[in-house]
């Protein structure tokens, strides 16, 4: 009997352990802050050989260098849950205290 009621415990826990847990996050979330919309975006070797790119991340106080992701230009927030929609870069950022003018550590995010 203790042999059976462990068996099936043992059982219980693998399938446990071997179900996917549901994701209830939608794909538009952003764990950052708020979705941008973004004119352009760029990779950080692309923006650090950008003269403008460059100059304007440097007068900015931002070490292109020490980015990761890409570099999102002329950004501003969009409401996603009020419908809102973006005709360029949707994307969700690290830094996007810069006015909307760089925002740095940029993914993509589908709506």
């Amino acid at each position: 009997m203790q042999f059976k009621l462990s068996f099936v415990a043992a059982a219980l826990a693998t399938l446990a352990v071997a179900t996917p847990a549901p994701r209830n996050a939608p794909s538009s979330t952003c764990s950052t802050g708020s979705i941008q919309c973004c004119q352009s975006t760029q990779s950080v070797a692309a923006a650090q050989s950008n003269l403008l790119t460059s100059l304007l991340a440097g007068a900015l106080g931002i070490v292109l260098g020490a980015v990761t992701g890409e570099i999102g230009l002329t950004c501003s927030g969009i409401n996603v849950a009020g419908g809102g929609t973006c005709s360029a870069q949707t994307v969700c950022c690290e830094d996007n205290s810069n006015g909307g003018l760089i925002s740095v550590g940029c993914a993509p995010v589908t709506l």
